[in-house]
């Protein structure tokens, strides 16, 4: 009888973290990013890539939580020789923006260093095979004050304990 009666807490106990954690996991999943350009996991029209105008594709965000004091955007290749590549880095975007048209920078946003060590975009460019890009949005509950030349590391560094939902689109890209 004792252990029945031991069990019962904490089977409640799990309950009440089960719907905690899913009430997390809903919040973090519902920021959506997509793109007119491409659907998700399909392939980037080459004007986006080193191949032709090198320039950043249309954005659609949506479902930005309440208390969002801005966005955050990071487009990377996991894909990329030595363990990924970083494509474009953007952060301090108006949650108010619902769309970053193509070869565009939001007004007021600030774009950081990629691994093309330059602030902005820079489009796939594979050296064999298909990679994976990720276009990988945050909502968070702040601004972020940090150096324009600040890179990835230090973007997620700053975002940390501020992230509200975040989303994803993935494109893929194969040189001819």
């Amino acid at each position: 009888m004792g252990y029945r009666l031991a069990v019962i807490p904490l089977a409640i106990l799990f309950l009440l973290f089960s719907v905690f954690l899913s009430k997390e996991v809903s919040a973090m999943a519902a920021l959506q990013i997509t793109s007119s350009a491409f659907q998700n996991n399909g392939n980037i029209p080459r004007q986006y890539t080193c191949d032709g105008k090198d320039i950043n594709p249309p954005l659609t965000i949506e479902k930005c939580p309440q208390g969002t004091k801005s966005l955050a955007l990071i487009c990377d290749d996991p894909d990329a020789p030595g363990g990924g590549w970083v494509h474009w880095v953007i952060w301090n975007i108006d949650p108010n923006v619902k769309e970053i048209k193509e070869d565009t920078v939001p007004a007021g946003a600030v774009e950081g260093m990629n691994d093309f060590k330059k602030r902005q975009y820079g489009g796939p460019c594979p050296h064999t095979g298909t990679h994976r890009y990720f276009f990988k949005v945050y909502a968070l509950d702040t601004m972020l004050d940090i150096s324009p030349n600040a890179q990835k590391a230090a973007l997620e560094q700053a975002m940390k304990g501020h992230i509200l939902a975040q989303g994803q689109a993935v494109g893929l890209y194969k040189r001819e």
